[in-house]
């Protein structure tokens, strides 16, 4: 179904209805078919809402890129569930979706009863740190601008972020890509360059404000993001921390079983 927020259209998969709905965030370069895998298992016991994150997918890619900054993306979420007569939420977010959770959770706390953060961080504690994202990012959208989306997603595929899934089926992979491809090149370098972790607010300041219940995943192998949770769980207030082996940044593609029992098991208390 389509839903339109401040004139723009959002591309959205609502499954089943069980309280309170699980809202999922795929990252960047995804879109909601992210999470096609674990719809009819998840559907069981919550209403789910997964929508194309603007940009992304079906849902519009605008010029202006004041659209694409976090808080904004954040609040068009919101508006979303108003008009989908939602008001509390469990909220998963894997990577660029995790940051957007995040945010959300910090801006709208009353929202969200559960928060998950697959690959997630708060953004970056430096304004230094920041500002070279910044420029990185500015070239990887005058990259895709110029050149793109084939040889961007032929490039994003080799990043050392990724090389887990290189063990994956070839079939998987191919799967992956056509997804990707999908893609506009408008939106993905507005994505870059408005919600990118470079122009997002760092929230680590803020992360003992969350009164909710926070679930980390990390891949073992993806030692980066777990330094990083481990970071983040000292500040929070109701936070669990599991790791899932033989793993790399994208755990519901690399170990898809465990990560949709891992997810079922937190919003049923088990974790």
């Amino acid at each position: 179904m389509d839903v339109f927020i401040d004139g723009i259209r959002y591309h959205v998969k609502v499954s089943g209805n069980g309280s309170p709905p699980l809202v999922l965030l795929h990252g960047f370069t995804g879109d909601a078919e992210t999470w096609t895998p674990f719809i009819a298992d998840w559907s069981r016991h919550s209403m789910v809402i997964a929508p194309d994150i603007i940009g992304h997918g079906k849902s519009e890619s605008p010029e202006n890129l004041s659209h694409y900054q976090i808080e904004s993306a954040a609040g068009d979420l919101h508006d979303m569930l108003d008009e989908l007569g939602v008001s509390e939420v469990d909220l998963l977010g894997y990577s660029m979706g995790g940051r957007l959770a995040l945010t959300f959770a910090l801006l709208f706390p009353n929202r969200v009863r559960k928060l998950m953060l697959e690959s997630a961080s708060p953004g970056l504690a430096t304004e230094a740190e920041r500002e070279l994202r910044r420029m990185k990012d500015a070239e990887l959208a005058k990259f895709i601008r110029d050149q793109g989306i084939k040889p961007f997603v032929e490039y994003w595929e080799g990043i050392p972020l990724f090389s887990t899934m290189k063990r994956l089926p070839a079939k998987m992979n191919e799967s992956i890509r056509m997804q990707r491809l999908r893609n506009s090149s408008i939106g993905l370098a507005n994505s870059l360059l408005g919600m990118g972790t470079g122009s997002q607010p760092s929230w680590w300041n803020r992360l003992d404000q969350l009164a909710c219940e926070v679930l980390l995943i990390t891949g073992r192998e993806d030692k980066k993001f777990c330094g990083i949770a481990e970071s983040i769980l000292q500040s929070l207030k109701k936070g669990t921390w599991v790791v899932v082996e033989n793993s790399g940044h994208a755990i519901h593609v690399e170990e898809p079983e465990k990560f949709g029992t891992i997810v079922s098991d937190f919003l049923s208390k088990k974790i």
